[in-house]
């Protein structure tokens, strides 16, 4: 499987026929020329159909396409997840596609962590820790704090060896 973000156009009329015509298309390029690809298709096609659906897809971590998804949201999705990765899939399968924009993402990105708690630990460190006595600081319960933000403020992803984190818009 790619990283890279692709969907599989088929023509449809090909498929109801028995022939399996189609072609893989990079969704990271603007939805102008992933449907000049997709009339490619068709236009190759022994059918020469005029109607095509997206049958496969890979490189989406985990976000799902209809088979008639639209060609702006394959082209948004494919530009997004190419520039920012698996986070940004992660993102959008929390909070919905539809409201998954770059600058929500951005503004909610924390990063990634082993842990909640690692991510609490880094947080209360950065900003309390130099108002904690030296002697008080092996006494911090970075576990509450960061169950404690993680109730509110925050929300974390899961992803292989850690967690994604962003903040609640």
């Amino acid at each position: 499987m790619s990283d890279t973000p692709k969907v599989y156009a088929r023509c449809l009329a090909s498929y109801n026929a028995g022939h399996l015509h189609g072609r893989w298309i990079d969704a990271n390029q603007d939805a102008d020329c992933i449907m000049e690809e997709i009339q490619e298709v068709l236009e190759s096609s022994p059918e020469r159909g005029e109607e095509w659906a997206i049958h496969d897809y890979e490189g989406f971590h985990g976000l799902g396409l209809s088979e008639y998804e639209s060609i702006d949201q394959v082209a948004k999705l494919g530009r997004l997840i190419t520039e920012h990765g698996p986070a940004f899939a992660a993102y959008a399968n929390h909070v919905g596609v539809d409201y998954a924009t770059e600058e929500s993402f951005q503004d909610a990105y924390c990063g990634e962590w082993d842990s909640e708690k690692a991510y609490g630990e880094h947080l209360f460190d950065e900003l309390y820790l130099h108002d904690v006595p030296e002697h008080v600081q092996p006494y911090i319960d970075y576990e509450s704090f960061a169950r404690d933000i993680f109730m509110g403020d925050c929300f974390s992803v899961d992803k292989p060896g850690g967690v994604y984190v962003f903040h609640n818009s």
